[in-house]
């Protein structure tokens, strides 16, 4: 894939939308294209967080380690990017991400992306959505999961 081509790949991201094409292009630079085969591991829980990946294609499970066993919260794919929780806050990664098929993603080191944040606040406006649509999501899963158990 060409340059150009990974800047638009990027445009067409809702993350990415109303980034201005120079610093797309220093984030395609700035980024490594990294492939995983079929039920690889792209991040485990617990592990550091060093970067953050915008898939490009592809398709991967998110699961949480918890008592009573690995639950599927969520799935992600194309467009959809994975691991900025743990590099935003300096917490060690909240999840596994496993993929369901092969996959490639753009690798955005932790550097990259607090400087993309902090030149960028449209990025930033559209990560806090993100991270507020998954919060909803997850409190919504685990207040069926409390339900289900009370029943």
């Amino acid at each position: 894939m060409s340059l150009a081509e990974e800047v638009d790949l990027l445009r067409g991201i809702p993350l990415f939308e109303k980034m201005e094409a120079p610093k797309l292009k220093l984030l395609a630079i700035s980024s490594d294209r990294v492939n995983f085969r079929p039920g690889a591991v792209m991040m485990r829980q617990g592990d550091e967080g060093d970067a953050a990946y915008v898939i490009i294609s592809g398709k991967g499970d998110v699961i949480v380690d918890t008592p009573a066993g690995e639950i599927k919260v969520a799935e992600v794919s194309s467009g959809q990017i994975v691991g900025e929780i743990a590099i935003l806050i300096d917490v060690p990664r909240t999840a596994t991400v496993k993929t369901e098929q092969g996959l490639t993603a753009l690798k955005i080191g932790k550097e990259n992306f607090i400087r993309l944040l902090n030149g960028s606040p449209q990025v930033a406006i559209e990560i806090i959505k993100v991270l507020a649509s998954r919060l909803e999501n997850t409190t919504a899963q685990l207040r069926e999961a409390v339900s289900a158990k009370s029943n």
